[in-house]
């Protein structure tokens, strides 16, 4: 017992019980602190499910009040709940052709105007009429997935969306229809054009609603003024005042924003794909361009504060805060937990299994120090303070924890440099021979040999030119043509091999000619061409994948269906084999 005093003396709980038996504090006070206490968010665990969707449930949302739940899910229908007792109060199709990503009652409608995304790019409203029906319409298209809306606070009309196409709208439903802002664009270093962003989330500033961020396939939170923006739609750049970024992740290429969070106090919280949560104060922004800044001025701004221990990686998940002075941050995780700690110094407060595989949102209660959750589950569970002895944290955390960081690190790219390539390419070739020799007979090799042609296996060695732009890379391989350049990119590595009677080109993008912290595979190939050398019968044609033999007969595995005229009969496979 002295010691849960203890305790609760230490997290400022106990004394705040104390001032409000001798009014000292008032109620709304002592509400709030109670809300905040470390130990009631110790506390926190499952309160109880609410079942009816028939697919994943992917967006949850509190009414303005915090009285009515909404969600939305691959069943694409949208569920009214009243979470206190755990009954479902209304179910209508949304109208949708795929999975609904959000799902948003707008306030102060009396919780009768239900605004909703999907898959399928549009974005929708649905009414409740005086006599329990709901009628539905769509309010704008998008030519990708559309994950993310955001309503601006306090507003009955007003809110934006955000699609992986790059476009962000902007809606009035005074109006009835959607308004195109602007396209966002990547940021332009090179020569080559800028290329569409695939954005992911939207969220206003609610201490100041003219301001908006998004989120997307680059590195950069965009912060932007909606006052730039003329209400016919003739200004349609895209101009924003403002970037956010960690340090170490500028300019790179392997990671994409999935949620963000807006505090009260215009703290801006941004969690990366396959990466860490970090929490930016005002201050902290980079300007309206990277490119235009100096290293000196990088290196004066403060670090963001960093949140870790989770993993996000395979869906696209949110990032929440909690308390009534969004005095902590939460995050769902892939391996299946949700993670709560404390905004201020980043300790990890609670952890606990939300979903037998992976946690994509959570919702904050507006004034109760209670949440709910989804994802893969096809339930709601909500999540409230509860008698108990269970742990804050459970006792295999490091495993947890360590086992998210480990699988983090794993799927990160390391870029390597171009000596170390060719050294692992070698490698490569030097086991294909031992295969090859283990496999096949040496006079079947040399009859592909017959043709004239030279064999290949990553001959790179001569044929390797250097780009000024980008100095000491490899970016090209002069022994072949390819109209296709344009479309890939910039190469920086290409071979062909002629072992098995074909040939095969494997390009790899500057951005992509990585390897696996395992150095086995080569990975993130942009395009492959799987080619053979002209038959007399006109195109090339490709040997079959499986049996590698087949060349006077047509064979079902062949899917380019135009084979090579057989040289050696009797090297026939039998196609039904093991």
């Amino acid at each position: 017992m002295e010691t849960t005093n203890f305790k609760r003396i230490k997290h400022g709980f106990f004394p705040e019980i104390v001032n409000r038996e001798m009014r000292i504090s008032s109620p709304q006070t002592f509400s709030r602190h109670f809300s905040s206490s470390q130990v009631i968010v110790e506390k926190i665990d499952l309160y109880g499910k609410l079942n009816g969707h028939e697919g994943c449930v992917n967006t949850v949302e509190f009414n303005f009040n915090g009285d009515i739940l909404v969600s939305g899910s691959d069943d694409k229908h949208v569920m009214l709940w009243n979470w206190a007792t755990k009954t479902k109060t209304l179910c209508y199709a949304s109208g949708h052709l795929d999975n609904i990503f959000q799902a948003r009652i707008m306030p102060l409608t009396d919780d009768k105007r239900i605004i909703t995304s999907s898959a399928d790019g549009q974005v929708r409203l649905g009414e409740i009429l005086d006599n329990g029906q709901v009628k539905t319409g769509r309010l704008g298209k998008h030519q990708g997935r559309v994950h993310s809306l955001a309503v601006e606070p306090g507003s009955p009309h007003i809110f934006f969306s955000c699609g992986e196409e790059g476009l962000v709208q902007h809606y009035d439903l005074r109006c009835g229809s959607a308004l195109k802002l602007f396209h966002c664009f990547s940021f332009k270093e090179t020569n080559s054009p800028p290329l569409n962003i695939r954005l992911n989330a939207i969220i206003i500033d609610p201490r100041n609603p003219n301001y908006f961020a998004i989120g997307g396939s680059d590195e950069y939170a965009r912060v932007y003024d909606i006052r730039r923006y003329q209400s016919d739609g003739s200004n349609v750049s895209d101009e924003h005042v403002n970037l956010f970024c960690p340090r170490h992740l500028f300019h790179s290429n392997h990671v994409h924003i999935t949620g963000l969070a807006y505090s009260k106090a215009s703290e801006l919280l941004v969690s990366y794909n396959d990466e860490l949560i970090y929490l930016f104060q005002e201050n902290m922004g980079l300007g309206p361009s990277p490119l235009s800044l100096e290293s000196e001025t990088q290196l004066r701004n403060e670090e963001p504060q960093v949140y870790a221990g989770h993993r996000n990686s395979r869906t696209v998940k949110g990032v929440s805060f909690f308390g009534p002075k969004d005095e902590y941050v939460m995050s769902g995780s892939d391996c299946g937990h949700i993670f709560i700690w404390r905004k201020k110094g980043a300790k990890l407060v609670r952890v606990m299994v939300g979903d037998r595989r992976i946690v994509n949102h959570l919702e904050p209660h507006p004034c109760m120090p209670f949440l709910a959750t989804c994802g893969f589950d096809k339930d709601v569970k909500l999540w409230a303070p509860m008698a108990g002895d269970a742990p804050a944290l459970p006792e295999n955390l490091k495993k947890i924890t360590e086992s998210n960081r480990q699988n983090r690190e794993d799927q990160s790219p390391a870029t390597l440099a171009p000596d170390v390539i060719m050294h692992v390419v070698r490698l490569q070739r030097r086991q294909m021979f031992e295969y090859v020799e283990r496999r096949y007979s040496r006079p079947d090799l040399e009859s592909d040999e017959e043709d004239g042609d030279e064999d290949y296996i990553s001959g790179l060695t001569n044929d390797i030119t250097f780009s000024e732009e980008y100095p000491g890379e490899l970016t090209a391989v002069n022994d072949f043509s390819l109209p296709e350049r344009s479309q890939l990119g910039k190469l920086v590595f290409a071979y062909r091999m002629n072992a098995y009677g074909y040939s095969k080109y494997y390009f790899f993008h500057l951005d992509s000619a990585t390897i696996y912290k395992q150095f086995s595979i080569i990975i993130s190939v942009v395009g492959w061409h799987g080619a053979r050398r002209k038959a007399k019968s006109g195109p090339y044609s490709q040997l079959c994948g499986i049996c590698r033999s087949c060349r006077d007969n047509k064979c079902q595995y062949d899917t380019h269906n135009q084979v090579r005229p057989r040289r050696d009969p009797s090297n026939q496979i039998n196609h039904g084999g093991a």
